[in-house]
């Protein structure tokens, strides 16, 4: 009983440490800016400022950060669906020259550190005339090693007799992918798919770069206009990132049960 009690505490220290940011940034949400300035450990405000959202949504013109970032993770999250399925069932099923080779290869490219291309995409982009457009946001995500080596360990995990009972039956590879294969690993592209909204979602870095007119950034971006030489109004920021977190809990609670299993299946063949 001891060592259950013990586990059960140092499980719970776990939350509440892992679950304090949260609430802080809740609590600072509804303070007021000298309250949240002076007292930031508290987690009750003296009084509960609720119009601080109001003026969350109009300290920046959200409605365009959320239409934009919507629109960019939506297409990013559909393009690196086709392209992990695609990729993930050649380097899964198909038989082609060098095949090992290109396949470490791109496991390789994972290593590669997204500061160090950013200069050289960013060129890429201005050259080829997307800055500040919606192909700048969208086309150099379209495709994830990640994505695609979860996609080739779920495909693998697909007995060989399935194909060749398909095949028998005058199956091709796109029928079979698109009958069964894709739905015998749904937990694992509901993943990828997670993975690649997400990743968009929270882009910060890229879209700062490659967009300049407020019409094309995204809401990530808008948080920043909450920080100016004048200081940071701590409380506005929190409830602009209380409401950009709410979309991201939503997919995750609708989605987590689909993690244990893409884990098992990731490693299930090599």
């Amino acid at each position: 009983m001891t060592g259950r009690a013990f586990r059960y505490l140092f499980l719970g220290a776990g939350a509440a440490v892992s679950i304090y940011p949260f609430v802080w940034m809740l609590a600072t949400s509804l303070k007021a800016l000298r309250e949240a300035s002076l007292y930031p450990l508290a987690l009750v405000p003296e009084q509960w400022q609720w119009h601080n959202y109001a003026d969350t949504l109009d300290a920046a013109p959200f409605a365009t950060y959320f239409f934009n970032t919507f629109l960019t993770a939506i297409a990013v999250t559909l393009a690196v669906l086709l392209t992990s399925i695609s990729a993930g069932y050649a380097f899964a099923r198909l038989e082609f020259p060098f095949k090992a080779t290109l396949f470490a290869i791109l496991l390789a490219t994972m290593m590669i550190p997204f500061e160090v291309v950013l200069i050289p995409n960013f060129i890429a982009i201005t050259r080829l005339g997307w800055y500040d457009t919606y192909a700048a946001l969208i086309v150099p995500w379209c495709a994830s090693a990640f994505s695609i080596f979860l996609a080739r360990q779920a495909f693998l995990g697909i007995p060989g007799e399935y194909y060749d009972a398909a095949r028998i039956d005058g199956c091709g590879h796109l029928r079979f992918l698109a009958r069964i294969a894709v739905p015998m690993a749904r937990p694992t592209l509901i993943v990828i798919a997670l993975f690649a909204f997400l990743g968009s979602y929270n882009a910060l870095l890229w879209p700062l770069v490659v967009t300049g007119n407020e019409s094309m950034r995204v809401v990530q971006v808008g948080l920043t206009v909450f920080a100016t030489t004048d200081g940071v109004r701590v409380n506005l920021l929190m409830c602009a990132a209380v409401i950009v977190i709410v979309p991201t809990l939503g997919l995750y609670f609708l989605a987590q049960r689909y993690f244990f299993d893409a884990s098992i299946g990731a490693g299930l063949k090599g």
